[in-house]
């Protein structure tokens, strides 16, 4: 018996592999169950053995990584008692980065979720949970740019607020162009010295005295 489970885990992680790889060639609308089964070496039915439909399929792809923005993100960096805010928040704009660069199973689900997904019919409520990742982040971005702007350090004239929703902008211009950077030529090179420049037009001018 434990042998027969440990066969059928086995079986559900290469659907779920293979899954990943058909949605990132075809795109999820145009990847079928047919292609999934030929990609994993299984029948239709053992696919059906462990999920409904594809888009259980999917979701279930979507949970074996957390990605960052749109499931869970840690904010300990941006945490009220870090001394520098706008410092603080340059350093999870590059851990943001970081948990896409550095494992292939995050990224590639990342890059299904922002290039290859249109999101209808059953994948619509998928919109409603990343709009929600954003506005979390809006938020504790919010909070960051006041006490920065509390400490002095936000540049004058611009509200919390606003400097929040630009750091989001930012960010998923930022993501996007560095998913389709395959060559490292336009994006992934740069990206940690873009970060610092947005940061940095954020923060309030030295008056030289």
């Amino acid at each position: 018996m434990r042998r027969t489970k440990e066969e059928s885990a086995a079986t559900r992680r290469g659907i779920l592999d293979a899954a990943r790889r058909a949605f990132a060639s075809r795109g999820v609308t145009r990847t079928t169950l047919e292609h999934v089964a030929a990609e994993a070496g299984v029948t239709r039915g053992a696919i059906y053995w462990h999920f409904a439909n594809k888009a259980a399929l999917f979701d279930a792809m979507r949970e074996q990584v957390s990605l960052p923005i749109i499931d869970r993100t840690d904010y300990t960096l941006l945490a009220p008692q870090v001394p520098d805010p706008l410092s603080a928040a340059e350093r999870f704009l590059c851990t943001l980065l970081d948990s896409v660069a550095n494992d292939g199973d995050t990224r590639e689900t990342f890059r299904i979720m922002m290039l290859k997904c249109e999101y209808v019919d059953e994948l619509e409520p998928e919109l409603a949970r990343q709009t929600g990742g954003w506005r979390e982040l809006e938020a504790k971005l919010a909070g960051v740019y006041a006490r920065a702007k509390r400490a002095g350090t936000l540049r004058a004239g611009l509200s919390p607020a606003m400097a929040a929703l630009d750091t989001c902008v930012f960010v998923a211009g930022l993501m996007r162009l560095w998913l389709l950077d395959d060559d490292g030529v336009l994006i992934r090179t740069r990206a940690r010295r873009l970060i610092a420049a947005h940061i940095a037009g954020l923060r309030r001018a030295r008056v030289r005295s």
